[in-house]
């Protein structure tokens, strides 16, 4: 009786997370909110986007008010570019797969000064790629092969806090998993860090190292080889952003072809 009886509360259970997951999807059928175009009379044009922007500090912000600052995005866009969105809805052609932090201090259209459109972003804890990752990888393909970019680049930031959290003996979680693939770098350039006086130093540095992994591991993918095998120009670079005053710094690291990598890493006929 005792297993019959928990397996009907087993079932009740899944029943319930069933009905559950089909409540959620259901509120948005129920939606009354018309999506309309930027240009119609049921956006109000009385508010500048510049004033929404500024609310974003606010600690009282919703929602609400974060969907309100989009319509007055989107209708300052168009009153600006009439033809704006109507050039982004067909054309996606970036030159640049950009492989950076999630940090929200680091937007790559804005740091780059280019549109949306013109850059093709992938983020992640503290900008680090490895040879496991599906969803950077799959990035990788998606960019290289689909979109033809032409440049693949790392680009990390001084005073990180993946980085700097690497760097300590502290556990934080799940989290933990991903900051090791940091501590591997440190302990293979442990000479390198330790020579340095501060702490702060030691900590750019990694920084600028972990971007250095990151461009070796991009370049060892079986994607990019495939690119330059079959004679398609795509250069990984590293490059590291100062938040102090919101300037890249180049790392002089570039690899665009296989003869930059070591033999074992040369995993199709085409680059040996």
């Amino acid at each position: 009786m005792r297993r019959d009886k928990s397996f009907a509360v087993s079932e009740q259970t899944s029943a319930d997370r069933t009905n559950h997951k089909a409540n959620i999807f259901a509120r948005l059928d129920r939606q009354q909110t018309t999506i309309v175009s930027p240009g119609t009379t049921h956006i109000a044009h009385d508010k500048d986007y510049s004033d929404a922007k500024a609310t974003f500090q606010d600690e009282g912000l919703t929602l609400e008010d974060l969907l309100r600052n989009n319509r007055q995005w989107a209708s300052s866009q168009v009153r600006n570019d009439p033809e704006y969105f109507t050039r982004l809805v067909d054309i996606q052609r970036p030159k640049l797969l950009w492989i950076g932090c999630s940090d929200s201090r680091v937007p790559a259209n804005e740091i780059l000064g280019l549109a949306p459109g013109e850059v093709f972003v992938h983020r992640n804890i503290a900008n680090v790629v490895t040879h496991s990752d599906l969803n950077a990888h799959s990035v990788i393909q998606y960019s290289v092969e689909v979109l033809k970019v032409r440049h693949v680049i790392v680009t990390g930031h001084y005073n990180c806090g993946g980085v700097k959290a690497a760097m300590t003996n502290q556990p934080f979680g799940l989290i933990d998993w991903w900051l090791h693939n940091i501590k591997d770098v440190y302990e293979d350039q442990k000479q390198t860090l330790d020579a340095l006086p501060e702490m702060k130093d030691k900590q750019n540095k990694l920084c600028e190292l972990n971007v250095v992994q990151s461009v070796i591991n991009v370049a060892k993918s079986s994607t990019v080889q495939k690119a330059w095998a079959a004679g398609q120009e795509v250069s990984v670079v590293g490059w590291c952003y100062r938040l102090d005053d919101g300037l890249i710094k180049d790392l002089g690291v570039s690899i665009s072809s296989p003869d930059d990598l070591d033999a074992v890493y040369k995993v199709l006929s085409g680059t040996q």
